[in-house]
Order: C-alpha cells, then sequence, then structure tokens
C-alpha cells in the first residue's frame, strides 16, 4: 500500500509546488514533454510494467503469453486484439515474458496520460486526479484496456488540435488491443463541428472496417457474456458517479469553461455519455458492459479538474483551497478503494519484480 501512497503523494507535491500552465484557449498544438514529465513516464513504466502478482487479471494474462509462445506469429496475427496478441508473441520469443509485455504496455500508457497531463491547465493536478483509479486500478489491473486508454488519449489530444485523422490513428491502435476502444471512434464526427458531414462519411467508413476486421466475430460472445449473463460489476455506481461529477459540473457552467470551439464539443458530448451511462447502470442488470464502456470517459474528470481551480474561484486563495479540495477527493477516493473495495486485495501489497 505504501508504493500506491507514494506515486499519489508524489503527484500532490509536484501540484502544490507547480504554477498553472499559461496560454490556455489554444489547443492547435501538441505541447512537449520535459525532463520532469519524461521522469514520470520512467517511473510509472517501472512500476506498471514490473509489477508481479498484482491486478484481479493477472493469471488471465500470464496464460495469453504461455499461449502465445506456442503459438505462429500469423496465429497471432488473426487473433482477438491482434495488436495485444502479437505482443505477447514478440516477448514470448524474445523471452522477456509477461515483463516485456507489462513493460511496453505501461510505457504507452504513460506516454499517453503525460501527454494528455501536459496538454490541461494544471497537469500536474491531472496526474494527481489520475492516480488513484485511472493508473494504479485501471493501468495495473486490466492491460489491454489500460494501453488502449494510453492510445486513446494521444488520440484526444490530437483532436482537441484538430487532427481528427490523427485521433483516428490512435484509436484504430486502441482498437487492436481492446476492441471496445472502437466505440471511441464515433467521438470524432460528435465533435468536429466543421465538415461535419465529411467527417460522418470517412469515419463511418473507417468504423465500419474496423468492425469487420477486429469485432465481427466477437459480437455473439460479447453479447452472450456481458448481457444476456447479465454480469455484474461491484462499485460500477460508484465509479460511474465519478465520471459524473465533472460530467455535471460541466454542464452546469459550461459557459465559464474557457475551451476552444472544437474541444468545447468534445468535452460536452463526453459528458452527456457519462450522465447516460449513469442511467443506463439502473435500467439494466448488465453493469459489467455499462462499466467498461465508462472506462473511455475516465479522461473527462482529468479535464474538468484541471479547469476548475481557474472557472470557479475568483482569487488566488479561492483556486488554491480548489486545488486543495481536489486532492484531498481523490485522496479519499484512493484510501477508499484500497481498504474497502471488494476486489483491492489483488493490488495488495505492491510487489516488484526487480526487487
Amino acid at each position: 500500500m505504501t508504493v500506491y501512497w507514494l506515486m499519489f503523494l508524489l503527484a500532490v507535491v509536484t501540484c502544490v509546488v507547480s504554477q498553472r500552465r499559461a496560454g490556455i484557449g489554444s489547443s492547435t498544438h501538441v505541447l512537449k514533454l520535459g525532463a520532469a514529465w519524461w521522469a514520470v513516464v520512467l517511473i510509472l513504466t517501472l512500476l506498471i510494467g514490473f509489477r508481479f502478482k498484482v491486478g484481479g487479471d493477472w493469471g488471465t494474462y500470464l496464460g495469453y503469453v504461455i499461449r502465445a509462445g506456442r503459438s505462429s506469429f500469423m496465429h497471432s496475427l488473426r487473433g482477438s486484439d491482434p495488436g495485444y496478441q502479437v505482443l505477447n508473441w514478440l516477448s514470448a520469443q524474445l523471452g522477456f515474458g509477461i515483463w516485456g509485455v507489462n513493460v511496453v504496455c505501461g510505457l504507452i500508457f504513460s506516454i499517453g496520460l503525460a501527454r494528455f497531463c501536459r496538454h490541461l491547465p494544471r497537469p500536474w493536478l491531472a496526474l494527481a486526479v489520475a492516480m488513484p483509479y485511472l493508473v494504479i486500478v485501471v493501468a495495473m489491473g486490466y492491460t489491454r484496456q489500460g494501453v488502449a486508454l494510453g492510445l486513446a488519449m494521444l488520440g484526444l489530444v490530437a483532436l482537441s488540435g484538430r487532427q481528427v485523422r490523427w485521433f483516428v490513428v490512435w484509436v484504430m491502435l486502441a482498437v487492436t488491443f481492446h476492441k471496445s476502444a472502437i466505440l471511441l471512434l464515433p467521438i470524432a464526427v460528435l465533435a468536429h463541428a466543421r465538415n461535419r458531414y465529411w467527417t460522418a462519411v470517412w469515419v463511418g467508413v473507417v468504423s465500419i472496417v474496423a468492425y469487420y476486421l477486429f469485432l465481427v466475430d466477437s459480437v455473439d460472445s460479447l453479447y452472450t457474456n456481458y448481457v444476456e449473463a447479465q454480469y455484474q460489476s461491484t462499485g460500477a455506481l460508484i465509479r460511474l458517479s465519478m465520471n459524473a461529477l465533472p460530467a455535471a459540473i460541466l454542464l452546469v457552467w459550461r459557459k465559464r469553461f474557457n475551451f476552444p470551439f472544437d474541444e468545447a464539443n468534445l468535452w460536452r458530448w463526453f459528458a452527456i455519455i457519462s450522465i447516460v451511462l449513469l442511467v443506463l447502470l439502473r435500467l439494466t442488470p448488465a453493469s459489467t458492459a455499462v462499466d467498461r464502456v465508462a472506462l473511455y470517459m475516465l479522461p473527462l474528470q482529468l479535464v474538468i479538474f484541471a479547469y476548475l481551480p481557474d472557472v470557479i474561484a475568483r482569487n488566488q486563495q479561492q483556486r488554491s483551497l480548489l486545488v486543495m479540495g481536489v486532492l484531498a477527493y481523490y485522496a479519499a477516493v484512493q484510501f477508499v478503494w484500497l481498504n474497502f473495495a471488494d476486489n483491492s486485495l489483488y493490488w495488495l501489497p505492491y510487489r516488484f519484480y526487480l526487487l
């Protein structure tokens, strides 16, 4: 548990001593990662990549790499989630085992997270917001969806900069690691105000191609496993409520958020979808399916809380209090999850393979 708190406290301390990023309001370029952010990428990659028996699906992921070592490259390429399968095959052939897979996945996730945070007005606050659930639970527990989220965050940065094609490229790569990422493709049409009809046509074509390449053979099994089986996900209501809170903040005070026009569309749709998913959770017994889709809405938390102190507060004292309030809220989230979540025992204690 100590390692998890050190991760969070590192982000908190850096957040407290750092300044708000200047130049908010223009998102047409991507800021480069400095030395401090590359240090964050390195630390997270090591902690995610060399974790040992951490996460509820550890045995499942170990089975992937063992089976990949007995398969051919073409068999892996034709399999479900080919990006992840080929990575397992390559790591097995090189003798790196699950560590090679986890390090690469950890690196991709960490770069995506760092670039996404760097894009925001208070990047270190966004990193602190990400630690309790996005990093510790998702990246360390749901490897495939974690790397898909890392790639999706790179795509969201591109989409914020009006680079729709790059958004589609990053999301398509994400789909090769977890097919559920295909659900993000329509976001490009909803968020892109210019040439919307043309965007709808070519993104629609790409979506159809992606469906037949990656999803068509799995639709029946996904429907059976997630919908007909009515899998229940404990804690789903809490997790979806955590998305709904920033969603409500944005929808209530949307005029105060100084987003560029296309970016305002993007996050407004994220907020609407987050609210709809919370309502849907109350209407369907298949809470696991809704919960997994809601993971792709997690970046909304980083965005809204990174903007919030400068949106609501009227002076520096109020801004500081709001920053401390956000940090206290996520410290409580981490405390409750580590101590009371049904599945947190699979994350405890944190074990590092190299020690």
